[in-house]
């Protein structure tokens, strides 16, 4: 059974009396434990269909199973209840509390879950830091790392969940060459110990890391 399987999934805006589609027809199928870009142009959906997968959002039609759940049809807290559990982010502009140290920001979805406890929570977030090269920087808050520290703290935080799927998003975009071959190499590390990814970008250098390539051309799959 796939961990992700999509089906004629649409998404369709409504900008004054007009109607966009960003999304017309996506079939996609991601196996637990592959690594899958997803590429193309700007506005060829990739952004609509990450949120979609992430349960950030709904598609307007289609259906999306989740690990077995269908989920296309949630809204509000049921969704943000799958996110939590199912999804880890990973983001462009890394979205960390600057006044938090690096282990409270690892440790802060497991606060969203209720039932553990802080020192819980910050033990494992540490444990985490230190399989990712990080334990010396446990304790240091945001300002005070450089731009590939600050990635792979993010990733850090979105693993702490132990979650289905990993999603990425244009993850060297504010980094670097040698930051991003950094973060590049993290993300083959944790996929290596099982993780399943899911990567957006449109750089084909960072594309060519995962082992399939989807390509978006105007919301549909070219490729």
């Amino acid at each position: 059974m796939p961990l992700i399987e999509a089906r004629g999934l649409t998404k369709v805006y409504r900008l004054g009396r007009v109607d966009v589609p960003a999304l017309r027809g996506i079939d996609l199928e991601v196996h637990e434990g592959e690594y899958v870009a997803i590429t193309g142009p700007s506005g060829s959906g990739k952004s609509t269909l990450m949120h979609i997968l992430g349960c950030l959002d709904s598609p307007t039609s289609g259906s999306y199973r989740l690990d077995g759940r269908d989920v296309s049809g949630l809204r509000g807290r049921a969704l943000a209840h799958v996110r939590n559990r199912k999804v880890g982010f990973v983001f462009q502009t890394f979205n960390l509390m600057p006044r938090m140290t690096t282990d409270e920001n690892v440790a802060l979805p497991l606060q969203y879950r209720g039932g553990i406890s802080r020192r819980a929570r910050l033990r494992r977030a540490r444990a985490l830091l230190e399989r990712l090269g990080l334990g010396e920087r446990i304790g240091h808050r945001p300002d005070e790392l450089s731009g590939g520290e600050l990635q792979r703290v993010a990733v850090a935080r979105a693993l702490i969940g132990e979650p289905a799927i990993l999603l990425i998003d244009e993850p060297t975009g504010n980094l670097d060459s040698k930051a991003g071959a950094e973060v590049l190499k993290t993300f083959r590390e944790v996929h290596d110990a099982g993780n399943t990814i899911v990567l957006v970008t449109h750089d084909p250098n960072v594309a060519a890391e995962a082992a399939r390539t989807i390509r978006l051309v105007d919301g549909e799959v070219a490729a």
